[in-house]
């Protein structure tokens, strides 16, 4: 049976998930904010450096791979890649964009992980695939650089070529579909999967732009079955965006980042509701709402747009030199977006992290630039952004995590150090941030 758009906006509130739940990547709605949590602007998780002090546990995490931490009531899970051969996988952490391949091709364990939030304890694990891989990372990224989704049941872990596996909360499989071979690549290197699966009650949504045969699709939640594909042919050439469900009354729509072009499609149909040409050529940060608008950002190429686009918007909305706006874009701003971290909306202000190790905050509102500030000349920004607590944070590669005063003015307001490189997105559940690091899950608190 087919539900109506409105159908679907009521069925919304019905998920299983509580309020602190924190289901997908960058949180509910991908919006990366905790209201309401309590979490401190100083600790400190390396030995190394000095006395432990502000966190609660450090458990380790076996393999390699950059999926972010999801929160279900007391239980974290995440994903991560085993090699089977002896020693670690290799991962490059120099300051470079050079499309090079990881010497990382031989057998692994596709593995979902699930720890306790109050003590670290791991509970269970399970192998979703033993194979090789069906195609090859960047050196910087991994073979499970993806984040589960859950509606509060249900967790789907989709690893691009290594397939779409759905479990129960205590890691029973329900289902698995196999998409073929999905190769995200450029420059003849595949750079490995990168777009996380999105839910919508009984749906997911999912974003495969290998360049030889991009498409989005949407899935029954209920047993894996395709409810349709739309081919991305013209449209993107690549992207590791995640797609984006915004639901209201009028219209339950998906916004896939892209490049050439940003498109919304209609959730039950696939049909094309307004799209944006341009932009970065290597769209990675994922779409999320603020203020009832949409907002979106990417960058490469010498191109760094932010777009906010109105929800109810039809048509083609790039913006024309000399020309009126079109009325379903709020504002546009060039050069000021960012790379590869999803930015944060927090209160008034967009706040944006790159690979340079340079943040930028704007008004949310019109777009306008309030301060562009370098954290530190060893800063690398990969991770998304997340707030609490009147403080934004910037997970970053040389292994700190820099916290920044939210408002108008830059301050910085600590230097805090994990020990090991963080590409994940920390997720947040009442006064507790959960960092996920290169080899340990650790909770700051």
């Amino acid at each position: 049976m087919s539900l109506t758009r409105r159908q679907l906006f009521q069925l919304s509130t019905a998920m299983p998930l509580a309020a602190a739940d924190w289901p997908a990547f960058h949180g509910r709605d991908g919006v990366g904010v905790a209201e309401g949590s309590k979490i401190p602007a100083t600790w400190n998780a390396d030995a190394s450096t000095g006395k432990l002090a502000g966190i609660k546990w450090k458990s380790p995490v076996p393999g390699l791979g950059h999926s972010s931490p999801i929160i279900v009531g007391n239980r974290i899970y995440v994903c991560s890649a085993v090699r089977k051969a002896a020693g670690k996988a290799p991962l490059s952490l120099v300051v470079s964009g050079a499309p090079t391949a990881a010497e990382d091709n031989g057998e692994q364990d596709w593995m979902v992980l699930c720890y306790d939030a109050a003590t670290g304890k791991q509970l269970w694990s399970k192998a979703a695939r033993s194979a090789k891989p069906r195609a090859t990372r960047h050196e910087k990224a991994s073979h499970a650089n993806t984040t589960l989704a859950t509606d509060g049941k249900r967790l789907v872990a989709f690893f691009g070529s290594e397939g779409l596996h759905c479990y129960d909360l205590n890691g029973k499989l329900l289902w698995t579909r196999d998409l073929g071979v999905i190769n995200i690549s450029k420059y003849g290197v595949g750079w490995g999967y990168g777009s996380s699966p999105a839910i919508y009650q009984n749906r997911i949504a999912l974003i495969c732009d290998d360049p030889a045969n991009p498409f989005i699709a949407v899935l029954s939640l209920d047993d894996g079955k395709e409810l349709w594909r739309v081919s991305r042919k013209g449209i993107c050439e690549r992207s590791w965006g995640t797609p984006y469900i915004h639901a209201s009354a009028s219209a339950v729509q998906i916004v896939a980042n892209g490049w050439p072009a940003t498109v919304s499609y209609d959730l039950e149909t696939g049909k094309e509701r307004w799209r944006i040409s341009g932009g970065g050529d290597n769209p990675i940060p994922s779409p999320f709402s603020a203020n009832g608008w949409i907002y979106i950002t990417n960058a490469h190429g010498g191109k760094a747009p932010v777009w906010v686009v109105k929800p109810d918007a039809k048509g083609d909305l790039t913006p024309q030199e000399g020309a009126k706006p079109n009325d379903g874009l709020v504002w546009n701003g060039n050069n000021v977006g960012s790379y590869i971290s999803t930015p944060v909306v927090y209160g008034d202000y967009i706040y944006l992290g790159n690979t340079n190790g340079v943040v930028r905050c704007l008004t949310a509102k019109t777009g306008e630039k309030l301060y562009e500030q370098r954290l530190s000349a060893d800063a690398q920004i990969y991770a998304s952004v997340v707030a609490a607590d009147g403080k934004v944070f910037f997970p970053s590669l040389d292994g700190d995590v820099y916290v920044v005063k939210a408002g108008p003015k830059y301050e910085l307001l600590a230097q805090n150090h994990m020990g090991e490189p963080c590409f994940a997105t920390p997720a947040i559940l009442n006064n507790t941030m959960f960092i996920r690091t290169t080899e340990s899950l650790v909770a700051i608190g």
